[in-house]
């Protein structure tokens, strides 16, 4: 939420501010057909910020439940058995924004930076 998302909504707000000017400066035909791509693209980033956001809070108070036990076992119990799910499919999301942003952009390593650094 601190790294990621404030990225890629200036990145979707960079997409905007394209579109708005494709807009103005294009008739409606050309408009619609060279904004296409962008206008896909905003509403693809959209729903992968929303699943993201929806899903950490979710996971907040999935944690929030899980650290109010008492037993160890029982806390990673419910920690592996609520939590960890939400893990993975943020970041089924944040994987699918990473292939999206510009790579000037993305504020951590990418996997194929990490793979093949030398």
């Amino acid at each position: 939420m601190n790294h990621i998302i404030p990225v890629v909504l200036h990145y979707q707000s960079l997409l905007l501010s394209n579109i708005t000017k494709l807009k103005e400066t294009f008739s409606t035909e050309e408009y619609e057909d060279l904004s296409a791509e962008p206008r896909r693209l905003v509403r693809k980033i959209s729903k992968h910020v929303n699943a993201v956001t929806r899903m950490t809070d979710e996971m907040i108070e999935a944690r929030k439940k899980a650290n109010v036990i008492a037993d160890l076992r029982s806390k990673a119990i419910a920690y592996h058995d609520t939590v960890v799910p939400f893990l993975d499919n943020i970041r089924e999301h944040i994987d699918e924004l990473e292939l999206m942003i510009d790579n000037q952009m993305w504020p951590l390593p990418k996997y194929r930076e990490l793979l093949f650094i030398r």
